[in-house]
């Protein structure tokens, strides 16, 4: 619309050339104080909030493939675009010296991918005595909508222990 001198602006036009582009600016975007934009297309922008999950409770596994603990996850369910990036953390240890004990992330729902070796936190060595913590990050290509996120764990042989277990979820 060209505004034009004398002439009335009425509330459609108001609400249609003022109002509207407001809620179109990155602060009427953002839905919380933890949200942040990402760009969905030319010129659209639509918020998105990181997700975190824990259980500090140990437990173990003998699985030699991925698979749920006694006490599953932890998990997060979040709303993506095409992208995430899962930052995982733990500690993990096993009975046996010299035994491979891992953890990785599985999704589930929009996208189905299985745990993989790809993307997972692999300790070998000499820790059965006492737990060794690690992190690691992955960035998925999904299928955008809702998503979980949820930790897997395996050994290559003995009795793996994991404790302190956290998943972060950054949707693109």
């Amino acid at each position: 619309m060209t505004a034009v001198a004398t002439n009335a602006i009425t509330a459609a036009q108001w609400n249609a050339q003022i109002r509207d582009n407001f809620a179109e600016t990155e602060a009427a975007k953002a839905v919380g104080a933890a949200a942040y934009l990402v760009a969905t297309g030319s010129n659209a922008l639509t918020s998105r909030t990181l997700r975190t999950g824990e259980n500090m409770v140990s437990e173990s596994t003998s699985s030699t493939s991925y698979a749920d603990l006694g006490t599953p996850g932890p998990a997060v369910t979040v709303t993506t675009g095409t992208q995430a990036i899962v930052f995982i953390a733990g500690e993990a240890q096993n009975n046996t010296d010299n035994s491979v004990h891992k953890f990785s992330v599985a999704v589930s729902g929009a996208t189905t991918t299985a745990a993989s070796d790809d993307w997972a936190v692999i300790i070998d060595g000499n820790y059965s005595v006492s737990p060794v913590r690690r992190a690691s990050a992955h960035r998925f290509t999904l299928t955008g909508g809702s998503n979980t996120f949820t930790m897997k764990y395996a050994v290559g042989s003995g009795i793996g222990t994991f404790g302190k277990r956290q998943i972060a979820v950054l949707p693109f």
